[in-house]
């Protein structure tokens, strides 16, 4: 049984900065490749930014390319997403993800992942 544990979120004005952390937690210790998705009310869940196991390859939607950046925790199987200059459009529920297969990242943008956290929310609002 694979859980993963969001934390971070909240509330933040225009052009402000928030940040995600979250951890997976598994029977079998393996590798994930980790990301975030995020749902806005009345629209589809959308890829945000995907991060390799080794954390050497990245990758972002374009609405946040530049203001948003995923990284590697330093306990295995866990990941940040700084959340810089937000806009009005980035409030949503954040849904931490993983996967245990080797896809790529442009896979996993369009296909979304194995595992999902519960979300956290994150409310942009002057």
């Amino acid at each position: 049984q694979v859980q993963l544990v969001e934390s971070g979120g909240g509330l933040a004005q225009p052009g402000g900065s928030l940040s995600l952390a979250c951890s997976v937690s598994a029977r079998t210790r393996g590798s994930y490749t980790m990301g975030w998705f995020r749902q806005a009310p009345g629209r589809e869940r959308e890829f945000v930014a995907g991060i390799m196991d080794t954390g050497n390859y990245t990758s972002y939607s374009d609405s946040v390319k530049g203001r948003f950046t995923i990284s590697r925790g330093r306990a295995k199987n866990t990941v940040n997403l700084q959340m810089n200059n937000l806009k009005l459009e980035d409030a949503a529920t954040y849904y931490c993800s993983a996967d245990s297969r080797l896809f790529s990242l442009n896979y996993y943008s369009k296909s979304g992942m194995e595992y999902y956290g519960k979300g956290t929310l994150v409310t942009v609002s002057s």
